[in-house]
């Protein structure tokens, strides 16, 4: 259940909104880097202070993919560096931090770096960046003394239903020893497979699996991640080049003469490129990008170590 009493936090004044609540004030919908911000990190740190919270699970993380909606431009590390390694290593589904780095990631989301997730305690505390500087609060009690920090802070607390950034679940297959299973009948009737492991969306690890390598594959995987099984990548990269669709853009995805897999989305303008990219590559793939034309072999997500999958997919 989500938490009980939810604000909205903005800088808007509702007294500026038309009769269907849009904000028609002066107030830029980017974050200022300096007091406004400041005081949204306090005022949210007072309700967490009200509620008792003094960690935060990070929930469905993600990063800046090829694609960023923000009104301010992504930028590189996606505003993570100093928070995680480049790797982005505790970067995860139910990675716990301190209230001073979900501060920080916070910070991040207002700024739309391109770093975005939910923070969250349970069904008692939660926290959902939105567009245009809306930051949504929920706790399983009023947080009346936050609510007159807030307004003391220049912002505005409303009170609402739900938050709109609430979690909607998609995936529910489990990846435990039944879709294990499956992966190894795939295996021996096709000799190989290729493994999509997203641990972060837009952040995706390749695997090509053997009936060899499978326990130290499956072994290294993330927590909570999205697997997605592809047939094994194609060694005439010649003609998966040559098969590539006339428009639109693809994903593709090769393993480089050292062994690294590599991908990259491009459209049709950029096959001269592409070619010259993987010429010596040693084996290739092309996937689809729209939903509806991706259709993997298996998908499922990794439980916790209790077995119980908690992951948000």
């Amino acid at each position: 259940m989500p938490p009980a009493f939810v604000h909205r936090i903005t800088k808007y004044d509702p007294a500026d909104r038309d009769a269907h609540g849009s904000y028609r004030g002066a107030e830029a919908a980017v974050s200022d880097h300096g007091p406004v911000e400041a005081a949204y990190l306090e005022a949210i740190s007072a309700f967490a202070e009200a509620a008792g919270i003094e960690r935060l699970e990070i929930r469905e993380p993600s990063v800046a993919g090829l694609v960023h909606l923000g009104a301010q431009p992504a930028v590189e590390g996606h505003g993570l560096r100093g928070l995680f390694p480049a790797d982005l290593t505790g970067y995860h589904d139910g990675a716990e931090v301190s209230l001073a780095v979900a501060l920080e990631l916070i910070r991040v989301m207002l700024r739309e770096q391109g770093a975005w997730c939910r923070l969250e305690a349970g069904d008692v505390f939660a926290v959902h960046v939105g567009w245009d500087q809306y930051v949504y609060v929920g706790s399983d009690q009023p947080c009346r003394d936050a609510v007159a920090r807030t307004r003391e802070l220049g912002l505005f607390s409303e009170p609402v239903e739900t938050s709109p950034y609430a979690a909607e679940p998609e995936v529910t297959e489990v990846a435990g020893e039944d879709f294990w299973a499956l992966v190894r009948t795939e295996l021996a009737a096709r000799h190989g497979l290729l493994l999509e492991e997203t641990l972060v969306v837009n952040a995706t690890r390749w695997h090509r699996l053997t009936t060899e390598n499978l326990n130290a594959v499956r072994a290294g995987l993330g927590p909570r991640a999205l697997l997605t099984v592809w047939p094994d990548l194609q060694p005439d990269v010649g003609a998966v080049l040559t098969a590539l669709p006339s428009e639109w853009h693809i994903e593709l995805v090769w393993e480089t003469k050292e062994g690294t897999i590599r991908d990259v989305v491009i459209d049709e303008t950029e096959y001269q490129e592409l070619a010259a990219l993987v010429g010596d590559a040693r084996a290739a793939r092309a996937l689809p990008l729209y939903t509806d034309e991706r259709s993997p072999l298996l998908q499922a997500v990794l439980p916790d170590s209790d077995g119980v999958l908690r992951a948000r997919w």
